[in-house]
């Protein structure tokens, strides 16, 4: 197996920007304006709300809507992996393929066979995220069945609260490791720019995080999502101190 430098250059750059994005639609104060954080606040709204009704089918039927939208996607992953192993046994071929497009000359076989294992380690990591995350939601639905009823919420407020914060902090969690497999089924569509050549990973990592960076922090719905909740900020009962 021949792997240049430039192979392990371009690897290593298209991890770094994984984990730089993760952490700037995560952790950093520009998450704040993204739309997971947006999603994130009309996850507490959606709960609040659930809080105050004395049937809750509508809730459930929602919560069900978001387990099978992550075990869909848990299966894809399953599909995926399978079908790389598949693709193994084609090696030659494929490596074939590569050399007559890719700039970076030959290509040989276990070469082929080594990037396939690789993107069977990121469709790993995204059945392993989603499969957290509809167990979370499954969690999730748990805890909003255990919300007070409106009646009990209104005579012991406290522990109402204590209810509450607990459906909605597990419900963020969960949609955050939902998001995460979807990017690295994102990162995987990048990552097969490396069949081509390492010129190629590279284009095709930073055409991938533009267009998910674009929709995290420009798109129309985190556009409407930041006006509605502007808008509701604006309209709270300020107190004079």
């Amino acid at each position: 197996m021949t792997i240049e430098t430039t192979d392990f250059a371009a690897l290593a750059f298209f991890l770094g920007v994984w984990v730089i994005y993760n952490w700037i639609t995560e952790k950093s104060r520009f998450a704040q304006h993204g739309l997971s954080a947006q999603m994130n606040r009309e996850r507490e709204r959606w709960m609040r709300v659930a809080l105050s009704r004395d049937l809750r089918m509508i809730d459930t039927a929602v919560m069900a809507s978001l387990q099978q939208g992550t075990g869909f996607f848990a299966s894809t992953s399953i599909f995926a992996i399978g079908g790389c192993f598949a693709l193994l046994g084609s090696a030659d071929v494929i490596a074939e393929i590569s050399a007559e497009i890719s700039v970076s000359g030959t290509l040989d076989a276990p070469l082929v066979e080594a990037k396939l294992l690789g993107l069977v380690v990121i469709f790993a990591y995204s059945f392993f995220k989603f499969g957290w995350s509809y167990r979370l939601f499954n969690y999730g639905a748990i805890l909003l069945g255990a919300m007070p009823m409106r009646s009990e919420a209104e005579r012991d407020p406290s522990g109402a609260d204590d209810a509450l914060e607990r459906a909605i902090s597990m419900n963020v969690i969960a949609g955050r490791h939902f998001n995460s497999g979807l990017r690295a089924i994102f990162f995987a569509l990048a990552y097969l720019g490396w069949f081509l050549g390492p010129l190629y990973l590279v284009a095709s990592t930073l055409l991938v995080v533009l267009i998910i960076a674009n929709r995290q922090f420009r798109s129309p719905a985190v556009q409407m999502l930041r006006g509605k909740n502007a808008e509701r900020e604006s309209s709270r009962p300020r107190t004079v101190s």
